[in-house]
């Protein structure tokens, strides 16, 4: 793709078009804001390219059965970036989310702007936000403290523990911007929070758990989950304070079927979730990690890290990525578990990634993803409302294994509304429905002759596979 092409890409979702790739198309196809195809040359699904329209409809009948098919990969696991916090915001009627907008330092001013700035840059992106400026104020400080500039280090640690926790009030303010809008649209923006969640989440007993992976700090995958009844699986371990551990245990939630003797049975809704840039309520408490009781929305995190437990921390014992600590090995732990947990999920044969609200802005995920796609049987599923700052456009069009991804962009197909509705599988829906497909084709025989408003088979679809395998099994 030339840079010509990812500019018209860019003109195109910016007045609210739509770029789309799934199945065998070879090309990106795009549609403007009224669903018109502009590429004709490059999709050949649609009845009539040069007059025909798409709609709701003709996307899900070509999304839903190949989001379906790719759902029941071997391996599924889901990345969320700050997309998905800044759709339910703006469902809730809250506004966008936390932003990652540059904070204002009165000590070493220049010299922070300028290493961040280059920081950004290595990274791939024009700007640098406030995590390159954190980045960059520890390392100035670690090495004011090793010069034994003692006065320095102190008045530059006290405005960072400021910056970090002024920071940290921006997480809370957002997630609180949820837990208090107006009932009607709250309730709205959980449920449709809720349907997003289970699209994934509803896997059967047999297959291996999903993963769930954010770069977020917030808890809205979180308060998803528990609204959804999603039993969450992470590295942390106890009740009133976990800790967490280095050791990946294989936990798991089993249950016993009453009256059958055997095995037990995987419970299904179970999910493993791992924040690959730490949360607001991680804390670094002596040699450990732990999770404090944060509630969702609260109005400051100073009250709650008084706890006599947690040795005097303050807002820099945070675990918000890249967040200090006394020493190096200190600042990689536990960042480094994490995103080994994210290498070992995601590079295996058979497995599915679906990226939702991320903007491929962090090299260090990107290159795991890339690590990824070498797999021949992998696949990635991009989704985002838009491109904003031009990198998923130009991560597809350096990857040199398109034929292994999927891409839904625009105000429509990034949609988290219409995503849950109309384009994510619902699983148990799904399994249900092919249960009636194979009865009905038991008792009247082919499906084709099942009165319409009964049931409606796509011809992609897989209950026309299922029964296709049936007949054949029959016949």
């Amino acid at each position: 793709m030339e840079e010509l092409q990812i500019e018209t890409l860019q003109e195109i979702l910016k007045n609210g078009g739509n770029v789309i790739k799934t199945r065998d198309d070879r090309e990106l196809i795009s549609f403007d804001k009224d669903g018109k195809v502009l590429n004709t040359k490059d999709c050949g699904w649609l009845p009539d390219t040069e007059d025909s329209v798409a709609n709701n409809n003709i996307f899900r009948s070509r999304i839903e059965p190949w989001l379906t098919s790719l759902f029941q990969s071997e391996h599924l696991s889901l990345l969320c970036g700050s997309g998905i916090t800044n759709a339910i915001s703006i469902l809730a009627g809250a506004g966008s989310g936390t932003t990652m907008g540059g904070a204002t330092f009165t000590n070493y001013k220049n010299e922070i702007e300028t290493a961040a700035q280059e920081s950004a840059k290595a990274s791939g992106r024009e700007n640098g936000n406030i995590e390159d400026q954190i980045r960059t104020a520890n390392d100035l400080l670690r090495g004011l403290k090793i010069l034994g500039e003692t006065d320095k280090a102190q008045t530059l640690e006290q405005e960072l523990n400021s910056i970090v926790s002024e920071f940290a009030i921006s997480i809370l303010k957002s997630e609180k911007g949820i837990a208090v809008a107006v009932e009607e649209k709250r309730e709205n923006a959980y449920r449709v929070l809720v349907n997003f969640l289970l699209s994934f989440a509803s896997r059967t007993g047999n297959k291996e758990r999903l993963n769930i992976f954010t770069t977020n700090y917030d808890r809205l995958i979180e308060i998803g989950a528990e609204l959804a009844g999603i039993h969450l699986m992470d590295r942390f371990v106890g009740t009133m304070m976990p800790i967490f551990r280095s050791s990946r245990l294989n936990l798991d939630i089993h249950y016993n079927p009453p009256g059958i003797r055997g095995e037990p049975r995987y419970l299904e809704g179970v999910a493993r979730l791992t924040k690959l840039h730490g949360s607001v309520d991680w804390v670094q408490n002596g040699e450990e990690i732990r999770r404090i009781g944060l509630p969702f929305g609260a109005n400051s995190i100073d009250p709650y890290l008084q706890a006599p437990g947690l040795h005097g921390a303050d807002a820099l014992k945070l675990m918000i990525y890249p967040n200090s600590a006394k020493d190096r090995e200190t600042s990689e732990y536990p960042y480094v578990e994490l995103f080994r947990d994210f290498a070992a999920s995601i590079c295996r044969p058979n497995s599915t990634l679906v990226t939702y609200g991320y903007g491929f802005a962090d090299e260090h995920i990107n290159r795991v993803i890339h690590d990824m796609l070498a797999i021949p049987s992998t696949h990635l599923v991009i989704i985002s409302y838009n491109d904003p700052i031009g990198r998923i456009l130009k991560f597809y069009s350096e990857s040199a294994h398109k034929a292994q991804m999927s891409v839904l962009i625009g105000n429509n197909l990034g949609d988290i509304t219409n995503l849950a509705n109309d384009y994510l599988p619902k699983s148990a829906i799904d399994r249900a429905t092919i249960r009636m497909a194979e009865l009905l084709q038991h008792r009247m025989g082919a499906v084709s002759n099942i009165d319409k408003s009964t049931t409606t088979v796509h011809s992609d679809s897989p209950i026309t596979e299922v029964s296709a395998y049936t007949t054949n099994t029959n016949s």
